[in-house]
Protein backbone atom coordinates (compact mmCIF):
# COMPACT_ATOMS: atom_id res chain seq x y z
CA UNK A 1 0.00 0.00 0.00
CA UNK A 2 1.80 3.67 -0.94
CA UNK A 3 1.40 6.48 1.63
CA UNK A 4 -1.49 9.16 0.26
CA UNK A 5 -0.31 12.22 -1.34
CA UNK A 6 -1.33 13.87 0.84
CA UNK A 7 -0.04 12.31 4.43
CA UNK A 8 2.99 13.98 4.86
CA UNK A 9 0.79 17.37 5.05
CA UNK A 10 -1.63 16.61 7.55
CA UNK A 11 1.00 14.22 9.53
CA UNK A 12 2.55 17.77 9.67
CA UNK A 13 -0.28 19.57 10.25
CA UNK A 14 -1.16 17.60 13.42
CA UNK A 15 2.56 17.53 14.70
CA UNK A 16 2.50 21.27 14.70
CA UNK A 17 -0.41 22.06 16.08
CA UNK A 18 0.67 19.79 18.87
CA UNK A 19 3.74 21.10 19.41
CA UNK A 20 2.33 24.69 19.78
CA UNK A 21 -0.23 23.67 22.14
CA UNK A 22 2.25 22.38 24.62
CA UNK A 23 4.25 25.38 24.10
CA UNK A 24 1.63 27.07 25.16
CA UNK A 25 0.82 25.26 28.02
CA UNK A 26 3.64 26.62 29.67
CA UNK A 27 1.96 29.84 30.02
CA UNK A 28 0.15 31.52 32.73
CA UNK A 29 -3.29 32.68 32.08
CA UNK A 30 -2.88 35.89 31.73
CA UNK A 31 -0.15 34.88 28.97
CA UNK A 32 -3.31 32.97 27.07
CA UNK A 33 -5.56 35.89 27.47
CA UNK A 34 -2.72 38.21 25.72
CA UNK A 35 -4.38 39.20 21.95
CA UNK A 36 -2.00 40.56 19.45
CA UNK A 37 -2.75 43.35 16.75
CA UNK A 38 -2.93 41.63 13.33
CA UNK A 39 -4.00 37.68 14.64
CA UNK A 40 -6.91 36.10 15.59
CA UNK A 41 -7.56 37.12 18.56
CA UNK A 42 -6.08 36.11 22.23
CA UNK A 43 -3.69 33.19 21.81
CA UNK A 44 -5.79 30.93 23.70
CA UNK A 45 -8.94 31.86 21.31
CA UNK A 46 -6.19 31.16 18.64
CA UNK A 47 -5.92 27.65 19.74
CA UNK A 48 -9.12 27.37 20.42
CA UNK A 49 -10.19 28.48 16.53
CA UNK A 50 -7.70 26.25 15.47
CA UNK A 51 -8.79 22.85 16.85
CA UNK A 52 -12.35 23.76 16.37
CA UNK A 53 -12.20 24.40 13.09
CA UNK A 54 -10.05 21.75 11.80
CA UNK A 55 -13.04 19.86 13.44
CA UNK A 56 -15.18 21.00 11.63
CA UNK A 57 -13.23 20.30 8.30
CA UNK A 58 -13.57 16.93 8.76
CA UNK A 59 -17.13 17.12 9.80
CA UNK A 60 -17.45 18.26 6.56
CA UNK A 61 -15.20 16.17 4.81
CA UNK A 62 -16.32 13.04 6.11
CA UNK A 63 -20.33 13.72 5.28
CA UNK A 64 -20.78 14.45 9.05
CA UNK A 65 -19.28 11.30 10.06
CA UNK A 66 -16.94 12.65 12.41
CA UNK A 67 -18.47 14.74 15.45
CA UNK A 68 -18.20 18.78 15.47
CA UNK A 69 -16.88 19.65 18.69
CA UNK A 70 -17.78 23.27 21.14
CA UNK A 71 -14.06 24.29 21.63
CA UNK A 72 -15.32 27.76 22.80
CA UNK A 73 -14.43 26.72 26.51
CA UNK A 74 -12.05 23.74 26.30
CA UNK A 75 -8.48 24.31 27.63
CA UNK A 76 -5.56 23.51 26.58
CA UNK A 77 -5.45 19.87 27.60
CA UNK A 78 -8.88 19.07 25.89
CA UNK A 79 -7.63 20.73 22.75
CA UNK A 80 -4.15 18.96 22.57
CA UNK A 81 -6.54 15.20 23.12
CA UNK A 82 -9.21 16.60 20.02
CA UNK A 83 -6.07 17.53 17.75
CA UNK A 84 -4.12 14.90 18.25
CA UNK A 85 -7.55 12.45 17.62
CA UNK A 86 -7.19 14.28 14.24
CA UNK A 87 -4.40 13.15 13.08
CA UNK A 88 -6.12 9.42 12.43
CA UNK A 89 -8.86 10.89 10.99
CA UNK A 90 -7.33 13.01 8.43
CA UNK A 91 -5.06 9.56 7.86
CA UNK A 92 -8.33 7.80 7.23
CA UNK A 93 -9.84 10.45 5.22
CA UNK A 94 -6.96 10.44 2.92
CA UNK A 95 -6.53 6.61 2.73
CA UNK A 96 -9.89 6.24 1.17
CA UNK A 97 -8.57 7.22 -2.27
CA UNK A 98 -11.09 9.93 -2.82
CA UNK A 99 -10.37 12.05 -5.96
CA UNK A 100 -9.47 15.58 -4.69
CA UNK A 101 -10.68 17.04 -8.31
CA UNK A 102 -13.75 15.39 -9.11
CA UNK A 103 -15.33 14.85 -6.00
CA UNK A 104 -17.45 17.77 -4.56
CA UNK A 105 -18.04 17.88 -1.17
CA UNK A 106 -21.11 19.95 -0.06
CA UNK A 107 -22.46 21.50 3.35
CA UNK A 108 -25.43 22.68 4.08
CA UNK A 109 -25.24 25.47 6.79
CA UNK A 110 -27.57 25.99 9.49
CA UNK A 111 -29.61 29.24 7.19
CA UNK A 112 -30.18 27.07 4.30
CA UNK A 113 -27.41 28.36 2.64
CA UNK A 114 -25.10 25.37 1.25
CA UNK A 115 -21.44 25.63 -0.32
CA UNK A 116 -19.83 23.27 -2.77
CA UNK A 117 -16.22 22.73 -3.26
CA UNK A 118 -13.70 20.32 -4.49
CA UNK A 119 -12.14 17.97 -2.06
CA UNK A 120 -8.77 19.07 -2.99
CA UNK A 121 -10.19 22.55 -1.80
CA UNK A 122 -11.14 21.60 0.96
CA UNK A 123 -8.16 19.62 2.26
CA UNK A 124 -5.91 22.81 0.77
CA UNK A 125 -7.76 25.18 3.35
CA UNK A 126 -7.57 22.95 6.27
CA UNK A 127 -4.17 22.85 5.81
CA UNK A 128 -4.03 26.84 4.86
CA UNK A 129 -5.84 27.80 7.99
CA UNK A 130 -4.19 25.71 10.25
CA UNK A 131 -0.42 27.17 9.00
CA UNK A 132 -2.43 30.76 9.16
CA UNK A 133 -3.35 30.51 13.02
CA UNK A 134 -0.50 28.34 13.76
CA UNK A 135 1.43 31.49 12.58
CA UNK A 136 -0.66 34.12 14.54
CA UNK A 137 0.28 31.90 17.42
CA UNK A 138 4.27 32.16 17.12
CA UNK A 139 3.31 35.75 16.83
CA UNK A 140 1.64 35.73 19.97
CA UNK A 141 4.25 33.89 22.28
CA UNK A 142 7.11 35.95 20.68
CA UNK A 143 5.48 39.09 21.31
CA UNK A 144 5.24 37.51 25.42
CA UNK A 145 9.48 36.91 24.91
CA UNK A 146 8.52 33.02 24.48
CA UNK A 147 10.44 31.36 21.58
CA UNK A 148 7.93 29.71 19.22
CA UNK A 149 8.41 26.21 18.76
CA UNK A 150 10.24 24.88 15.46
CA UNK A 151 7.46 23.81 13.82
CA UNK A 152 8.31 24.42 10.05
CA UNK A 153 8.06 21.59 7.60
CA UNK A 154 11.86 21.02 7.63
CA UNK A 155 11.62 20.23 11.09
CA UNK A 156 8.93 17.68 10.87
CA UNK A 157 11.19 15.78 8.01
CA UNK A 158 14.53 15.95 10.16
CA UNK A 159 12.51 14.85 13.16
CA UNK A 160 12.64 11.01 11.74
CA UNK A 161 15.72 11.11 9.64
CA UNK A 162 13.73 12.19 6.26
CA UNK A 163 15.41 15.19 5.47
CA UNK A 164 19.65 14.72 6.36
CA UNK A 165 21.72 17.97 5.81
CA UNK A 166 24.89 16.92 3.90
CA UNK A 167 27.85 19.36 4.99
CA UNK A 168 29.95 20.76 1.54
CA UNK A 169 32.57 18.04 1.26
CA UNK A 170 31.09 15.10 3.09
Amino acid sequence: MTTPDLQDAFDHHVWASLRLIDACAQLTLDQLAQAVPGTYGPIIDTVRHLVGADAWYLFVITGERTPRMDEDRMELAELRSQMEGHGALWSSVLAEGRGPETEIVAYRRDDGAESHAPLGIRLAQALHHGTDHRSQICTGLTSLGVEPPDIDVWAFGELDGRVVDIPAGA
